[in-house]
């Protein structure tokens, strides 16, 4: 993985300078190298994190006409290679740098219908002068730009666009809706900051002297399952396993992510098997914190703790553990690194757990898989199953909309947040390809999918490729894999839900792989502190910075209503903010993120 921007003026020359402060602001997402190419428009930057061929991987790459600077993985390098060859294409090298631009090069804009992997790249024609752009079909690696006088900048990240000098960082009465009513996911194409957007995921486009334009290169299409549930199982497991296998691929070292739940543990189990095979040990990764075995209280949304299952995992595979643990201190403390790596309020300490835990990964190793996408796909979250939250008219993972609107400086009444948040949530709804003469209850199983797909899964993805790429660490997710995506859309619900369970489908496919009680353990969501000193904690943070002649989340959010969520200990918001993550203790340190990023990013907020 990899860090990549670049800017293109057709009016004025460019400042080299800006290139190379974006390049520093991106240099933990690619440590190990840098380049640059200078043309009569155009700069392009790369900030390179080796995996793959060291030798022969360099960028930016030039090919004739063609640089290209590349960010992401291909997991079916070496078929497009061969189909490449069998054209008379020669290589100097291994790397799947060097096949996506001679794919481009041989195929233009149709190659990303070719690439199965995860990538934002940018392809600058020297000979016409035109840059193209493309983002890979799930949206895991990041892709922002911005327009200038004259021309466009882009970037992986946010901060490296804050860089150039016509980019401010100012955020509107929109972009404060975006924190406050969607938050932390944003609106697709939306980078908050105004005049900031991102590529949208499946998309790719051309920017020439008549500006911007992109189009959508792939999108799910409905069509009749004919399978049988036992062959839906067989092909299901075919497809896990081909994704996991191609993953695993790297000239460095590869770890896996180690919960105990379900996901992690099928990814880990096939990693183990394949490093058995060549002699070596797996090492695989879990996180606790200090204090939960003590203070964990079983809920509905959390069942019971992961540290008992990751440990019967990882002597079951016979696996290389480390279990880290953290502490409440370091978790509040981490919770403003996570806004300057993510660039926005985050998921609050969900990202501040993972930031440290990447951390710690990256002492050793350079590359892990995690388990993301696979609740999105196989129906694995609470509001695919229950009946109050399933036909919910928005995201079912904040059903809060009024009261958030309620907290906000200058309040959105309730009727005018949600009319906000809808015109987004139809707009997402607008993209359901619908199978003709299906039930109602199927049409809204695929409104759901799209809706988990585009919105509560990018949060996520976001999210795990800041905090990874914060560290150089490349966390890539077998379950994003678009053919796995693609065929899930089209599998009934009830082969998803066998045995009404969620994600039933998925666990008879991996029978024999795993201990039975891992196989059918109940579904647990990423571990979070329990302990009630950090709610203590972030309570006293919160009440000191109300009182502090410096604060500025009330710039944003009322300080009343503020106040009253600490007296009641976050009782007086009786719903959920975002998912079954997002409870008190999070709420208070998404307000606390908020006022990091305000100052941070010195954000001018206009009404």
């Amino acid at each position: 993985m990899c860090g990549i921007a670049g800017e293109i003026n057709y009016r004025k020359p460019i400042n080299k300078n800006v290139l190379n402060a974006m390049s520093r602001e991106l240099t933990p997402r690619g440590p190990d190298a840098d380049g640059i190419f200078e043309s009569d428009c155009a700069v392009l930057v790369h900030r390179r994190l080796i995996v793959i061929d060291p030798e022969n991987g360099s960028q930016p790459m030039t090919d004739g006409n063609y640089t290209l600077v590349y960010n992401g993985e291909l997991y079916n390098t070496e078929e497009i290679r061969e189909q490449l060859k069998n054209r008379g294409v020669s290589f100097f090298g291994h790397s799947d740098t060097e096949v996506v631009l001679k794919a481009f090069i041989e195929y233009g804009e149709r190659c990303v219908e070719m690439f199965n992997g995860i990538f934002a790249f940018a392809v600058w024609d020297r000979r016409t002068r035109t840059l193209f752009l493309a983002r890979d079909r799930i949206g895991v690696k990041p892709l922002f730009y911005a327009k200038t006088d004259g021309g466009l900048i882009f970037a992986s990240e946010i901060k490296a666009l804050l860089c150039h000098p016509e980019i401010k960082p100012v955020i509107t009465r929109e972009g404060a809706a975006q924190i406050m009513l969607l938050g932390p996911a944003r609106e697709v194409g939306n980078g908050v900051f105004r005049d900031i957007h991102d590529i949208p995921a499946a998309y790719c486009g051309y920017y020439n002297e008549n500006g911007l334009k992109i189009k959508r290169y792939w999108e799910l299409k409905a069509a009749p399952h004919i399978e049988t549930f036992e062959e839906t199982a067989v092909h299901l497991r075919e497809l896990i396993f081909d994704a996991v296998k191609r993953q695993l691929v790297s000239d460095v070292g590869v770890c896996t992510f180690l919960s105990g739940g379900l996901d992690s543990s099928i990814i880990s189990a096939i990693a183990a098997h394949e490093a058995e095979k060549r002699g070596e040990t797996l090492d695989t990764y879990s996180i606790d914190y200090r204090g939960n075995r003590e203070n964990f209280k079983a809920s509905a949304f959390q069942p019971d703790e992961d540290a008992p299952y990751a440990a019967q995992m990882a002597e079951f595979l016979h696996t290389r553990h480390h279990n880290v643990v953290l502490d409440t201190p370091a978790l509040a403390n981490a919770l403003d690194d996570a806004v300057f790596a993510r660039d926005l309020p985050g998921m609050a300490d969900v990202d501040s757990s993972l930031y440290l835990f990447c951390r710690e990964i990256k002492k050793d190793h350079t590359v892990a898989l995690s388990g993301e996408c696979s609740d999105e796909i196989f129906a694995g979250y609470p509001w695919y199953h229950k009946p109050e939250v399933i036909h919910y008219d928005g995201f079912p993972w904040a059903t809060s909309v009024p009261e958030r609107g309620a907290l906000m400086k200058n309040p959105m009444s309730g009727s005018g947040a949600e009319d906000f948040v809808r015109t987004i949530y139809n707009k997402c709804l607008s993209n359901v390809s619908y199978l003709d003469g299906e039930s109602s209850e199927d049409s809204r199983m695929r409104e759901m999918f799209v809706m988990n797909l585009q919105y509560f899964m990018a949060t996520l993805l976001d999210r795990k490729d800041r905090m990874s790429m914060a560290h150089g660490l490349e966390v890539r997710v077998p379950f994003c894999d678009y053919r796995l995506v693609e065929y899930a859309y089209n599998i009934p619900t009830e082969f998803k839900n066998y045995k009404n369970r969620e994600k039933g489908l998925v666990r008879y496919s991996m029978e024999g792989l795993l201990p039975e009680n891992v196989l059918w353990r109940k579904k647990s969501p990423y571990p979070k502190t329990h302990n009630p000193n950090y709610l203590a904690l972030l309570t006293k943070k919160l009440r000191e910075l109300l009182e502090n002649d410096n604060c500025r989340v009330t710039e944003i959010v009322n300080a009343d209503a503020l106040r009253q969520m600490l007296d009641t200990n976050g009782a007086s918001f009786t719903k959920n903010w975002y998912g079954q993550l997002m409870t008190a203790p999070q709420i208070f340190a998404y307000f606390l993120q908020i006022d990091a990023w305000l100052k941070k990013y010195n954000v001018i907020v206009k009404e």
